[in-house]
């Protein structure tokens, strides 16, 4: 099991919290993928390689914004 320091998660993210929920993201999108397009020999878990791909940058994203509720 590889250890995560905050640091290395807000490295590219700016925040440890928001590099939790991008990384919670990502994981749940690979996670819905068919098991046979997830490379062969990986036997990682999905949220060590969705921090893994945060750390070293492979993981692009954006802020959207909230819709405010239309009363």
């Amino acid at each position: 099991m590889r250890v995560f320091t905050p640091h290395e998660v807000a490295k590219h993210t700016d925040s440890k919290y928001l590099g939790v929920l991008v990384a919670a993201k990502y994981t749940r999108e690979l996670n819905a993928l068919p098991r046979e397009t997830l490379p062969i020999g990986e036997e990682k878990k999905l949220t060590t390689r969705a921090l893994e791909a945060l750390t070293s940058g492979q993981i692009e994203f954006r802020l959207v914004g909230r819709r405010r509720r239309e009363e």
